[in-house]
């Protein structure tokens, strides 16, 4: 690779490498675009479970493409029954080509189902679509057909599956596009209050951004070719961390060039030693990334399992962009593109600069025990948090805003039995006539009631169980654990829906992090060894990584409960939380360790990483402020997930630059002197 920089280093073959790679990267975002596939309703649901196993034959029960709707009608006093006969009018004459389905819980087929206490009625839709688009169209159309001709003091709300899907639908209409201007807009204000120049600012947003719209039109393409699954979240999520992380490499670079322009004439042979010294950062960085993000293909969760494949193929992307087209791109504009802070020959350089990181290092060089002791118990009080956290969020706390289809499910769970809006769902070959007194047997089943009987191919019965707890809460998991205990005796035969997805979902998060984290923990400690030849060294930085993670998750779940009121925290959230935290702080380990074993040979290991501090401690604040910024953006998408993991990434990557990589790891350094290397030689 040097000698190619050589080569390639030069006036005239910069200009064509540089034109190359950006019109590469604009080729293949626009040629190739946006892969797109029509999501199903196992996506997200982890294989090898009963409830996905319920809802992939429920598909196949079908005979056609639908989904079902649950209209409410609810007022604040009871409903005359002139009121009701109008409200069935209306129920009969909304959308014809929606149809009347007895699918729905225990009541008359086709006719709505009034409450005990008289203020509500309800009746159930089939609604036809052959995807979440056309599904939430109807929803949409059957929504505006309700409010004509309503009675006075009466109100129609749609809830029920197919208005969930609509409503998270609507969630993700353009938000791509403003989750990525947002993106765009933090990255180039942070740019230019790091580099408080009005110019220099657009060549790196300008290199990742046509880097991000290329990797998203590669990762796509590739989930594509290879059958892996992703939605509606993952170009949002790999779109933030191609600019987090390509941000991160071309401020390294940048930093670094900007210190060899102050030692050579040539901005050629400068950038030449730049890229040099940067490239086995960037490369060992964003390998151990992609292989951290990797492990996830063998997540339960399709979707998991594509967002890791994506973020992967996003990285590789990021680091070409940082270290082929930017170095070019870079290099053709005079040292003009720097004012009004151009750097000149004969300036010091920042590692020889008495900065601010210069007198850090100097506090860290003279009481490195005590900055220990005091960084660690601070990590620790911010850890106790995790003791408390509660994980899983129901249906209706899945959203930041409360859609009309959780708030409908709310109000029907008022006058009817909780579970009446998504009853439980069992699936069997056994016979109704067999099962059905097994399922009345089991306490916290409010009804029970036969829907298909020997239908599809396994000639299956499906019964509806309505449970008497409320949505989301433990209660009904409990039903559902003993509704499975009491028919294990009959032979293929699966409960599901949505309490016992939940149920599924914490049982499969729970075998993936026991599972990932340790392998990802062992890829990055593999990979730290290679690049650094040393056994002590890696340990403490993947040791220092892991404390970063609890005091992060620790410190968000105050702020969670305290400042933002969530009772739960996403079962996805702590693995997805700990593979980004580790493989981006290991980032900022690599940064730092890498340029102090540079400095160890002439100044010993010491004072190699007091100079390492001194030289990337800008560099890598400005970095994990920008990436923590970067990832707080996730929260301008309405679900609660990503905005749980936004914060928490936030968090903690704030605590990993501020605090562990610019006190911690260089103080322990310090203290062990040679022996943070063993068995490695420095100095």
């Amino acid at each position: 690779m040097h000698a190619m920089l050589d080569v390639l280093m030069q006036r005239r073959r910069a200009w064509a490498v540089a034109l190359v790679s950006l019109i590469l990267g604009l080729l293949a975002a626009g040629l190739l675009g946006e892969a797109e596939r029509d999501a199903t309703p196992v996506d997200s649901l982890p294989e090898g479970y009963q409830s996905t196993e319920v809802v992939a034959l429920q598909q196949e029960l079908q005979t056609t493409e639908e989904s079902t709707a649950i209209v409410l009608f609810a007022a604040s006093d009871q409903l005359a029954p002139a009121e009701l006969d109008e409200l069935q009018k209306l129920f009969d004459g909304a959308a014809p080509q929606r149809q009347q389905t007895s699918s729905g819980p225990a009541g008359p087929p086709g006719g709505l189902v009034p409450s005990e206490d008289g203020t509500a009625a309800f009746g159930v839709l089939a609604v036809p679509g052959a995807g979440a688009t056309e599904i939430a169209e109807q929803v949409t159309e059957l929504r505006t057909d309700l409010q004509e001709g309503l009675p006075d003091g009466v109100t129609a709300q749609v809830t029920g599956p197919a208005a969930i899907q609509a409503d998270l639908a609507a969630v993700f209409d353009g938000a791509n596009f403003r989750l990525l201007a947002a993106t765009a807009a933090v990255v180039a204000l942070l740019l230019i209050i790091t580099y408080r120049s009005p110019v220099l600012w657009l060549v790196p947003i300008v290199v990742v951004g046509i880097a991000d719209r290329a990797a998203v039109a590669l990762a796509t393409h590739t989930l594509a070719a290879t059958g892996v699954t992703w939605d509606e979240s993952t170009v949002g999520i790999l779109s933030v961390l191609v600019f987090g992380a390509g941000t991160d490499y071309a401020l390294l670079l940048i930093s670094r060039y900007r210190d060899e322009l102050r030692l050579d004439e040539d901005r050629y042979a400068a950038m030449r030693r730049a890229t040099r010294r940067t490239a086995e950062a960037v490369l060992s960085s964003s390998t151990t990334v992609v292989l951290g993000l990797l492990t996830l293909l063998l997540s339960v969760v399709p979707t998991t399992r594509g967002l890791g494949l994506a973020c992967a193929v996003g990285v590789v992307v990021a680091a070409l962009a940082a270290l082929v087209a930017l170095p070019f791109t870079l290099v053709l504009f005079g040292r003009w593109i720097f004012w009004p802070q151009t750097p000149r020959t004969g300036q010091p350089t920042l590692v020889d600069a008495r900065s601010v990181w210069r007198r850090v290092g100097d506090l860290v060089s003279r009481r490195p025990g005590a900055l220990i002791v005091s960084t660690l118990v601070v990590l620790a009080a911010l850890s106790s948090g995790v003791l408390q956290i509660q994980t899983g969020l129901s249906q209706s706390d899945q959203f930041l805003e409360k859609p009309e289809a959780i708030a409908a499910a709310e109000r029907l769970a008022e006058s009817f039995p909780a579970g009446s809006a998504d009853p439980t769902t069992v699936l069997t070959e056994a016979g109704a006539a067999e099962v059905v007194p097994a399922i009345e047997a089991v306490a916290g089943v409010d009804s029970v009631r036969p829907v298909v009987e020997g239908a599809g191919p396994q000639d299956l019965t499906r019964i509806d169980v309505v449970l008497e707890a409320g949505p989301g809460t433990s209660a009904a998991q409990e039903t559902v654990r003993e509704l499975r205990a009491a028919l294990e005796p009959f032979p293929a035969t699966d409960v599901g829906g949505t309490e016992a997805e939940s149920i599924d979902e914490r049982d499969a998060a729970a075998r993936d992090r026991l599972l990932l984290i340790p392998l990802i923990l062992a890829l990055v400690v593999v990979a730290l060894v290679l690049l650094l030849r040393s056994l002590v060294a890696p340990l403490i930085l993947v040791a220092s990584v892991v404390a970063t993670y609890f005091a992060a998750l620790g410190a968000s779940w105050w702020l969670f409960t305290g400042l933002f009121g969530f009772d739960r925290l996403d079962v996805g959230v702590p693995l997805l939380a700990f593979l980004f935290l580790v493989a981006l702080g290991v980032d900022y380990n690599i940064f730092l360790v890498t340029r102090a074993a540079e400095e160890a040979p002439g100044h010993g290991p010491r004072e190699g990483m007091l100079r390492a501090l001194t030289a990337t401690g800008g560099v890598i604040t400005s970095a994990g402020i920008l990436l923590a910024a970067v990832f707080a953006v996730l929260g301008v998408l309405p679900l609660v997930v990503l905005a749980q993991l936004g914060v928490v990434i936030c968090v903690g990557v704030l605590l990993d630059t501020l605090v562990v990589r610019t006190v911690l790891v260089p103080a322990i350094a310090v203290r062990l002197g040679a022996a943070f290397w063993w068995p490695r030689r420095l100095g």
